[in-house]
């Protein structure tokens, strides 16, 4: 199939399909994959992505509409909270279930959780063994995460791959998915690969950078957000942004001696905007200290988490 605009009067297939997991299996990864493009914050720390970020992937007369959800977890505050009912809420109103596990490890609490969660879905699951070419005895592994789903009466499906390194697999996955799509008008017009707003997609670029670079648990009491995105004349997007923290003993450690740490975290950003815009950029970045903020229901409104 190929991707084109559809005519009126022609029917279409169109749906929603819920990626889910415990934290740090690849849920984010495996969207980007499937998308061909990046819309989704990725980092080797667990509970990157917060919100259940959207991707579009139109073909034909075939529209899917992915979810990535935040890792299901034992949340510890507010914010975990947030992310957890994200998860709920994308599994109540979709069409089919991407359930994406690690197979270097055998199942975790974690993604008992997970199987709990979707073993009784009366809808498709399918049961994706990511990081083959990472794990030693990915069979084992596999067989190990089906056992959790023992009982289950709807359809059930599995494959295994690697979301980074294997991009014919994943194409093979997302056809399945595109077939089994119930008859509906397209939820999204045809073009873009996400629901994020530009500002939204660019606070994740910076907040996947930050983690990166800061240590311990500083990258979980971090937020951003893009307060202005302008254009000049000669192309050049001027973003300015803010990186929130929690204390002031924080900020000082995501500024670092001299500005160094901040210098290094907009840099890596700021290449990464440039790559995917195509354009040059300018990245102003402020730190800012919103008091508790992961415990704080206003304050997670505030930067977008409701």
């Amino acid at each position: 199939m190929t991707e084109s605009s559809m005519t009126s009067g022609e029917q279409t297939h169109s749906g929603f399909v819920a990626i889910v997991g415990k934290p740090n299996v690849g849920k984010s990864t495996l969207l980007n994959a499937f998308l061909g493009t990046k819309v989704a914050p990725t980092s080797p720390r667990p509970q990157t992505t917060r919100r259940g970020v959207r991707g579009i992937h139109t073909s034909g007369d075939r529209q899917i509409v992915f979810v990535d959800t935040p890792g299901l977890h034992k949340p510890k505050d507010a914010l975990g909270k947030y992310m957890n009912h994200e998860v709920h809420s994308a599994l109540a109103d979709v069409d089919a279930v991407v359930w994406v596990v690690d197979l270097r490890h055998p199942p975790t609490d974690e993604d008992q959780l997970v199987a709990r969660q979707v073993r009784e879905l009366p809808k498709p699951l399918f049961l994706v063994g990511n990081k083959t070419d990472a794990a030693k005895y990915p069979d084992e592994a596999m067989k190990l995460y089906r056992a959790l789903l023992e009982g289950r009466d709807a359809d059930l499906s599995d494959t295994m791959l690697s979301a980074q390194n294997n991009p014919n697999a994943v194409a093979t996955l997302r056809e399945q998915l595109l077939e089994i799509l119930p008859e509906s008008p397209f939820f999204f017009p045809v073009g873009p690969a996400s629901d994020q707003s530009r500002e939204q997609w660019a606070a994740e670029i910076i907040r996947e950078e930050a983690m990166k670079k800061l240590r311990d648990e500083l990258p979980y009491a971090v937020a951003t957000r893009v307060n202005r995105w302008t254009e000049r004349e000669d192309g050049l997007q001027r973003i300015e942004g803010e990186i929130v923290v929690e204390k002031n003993a924080h900020k000082g450690m995501v500024i670092g001696s001299g500005g160094k740490q901040l210098r290094e975290i907009g840099q890596a950003a700021r290449k990464q905007l440039e790559v995917f815009l195509d354009r040059k950029v300018y990245l102003g970045l402020e730190v800012i200290v919103i008091p508790g903020w992961r415990e704080d229901v206003e304050a997670l409104r505030e930067l977008g988490y409701e």
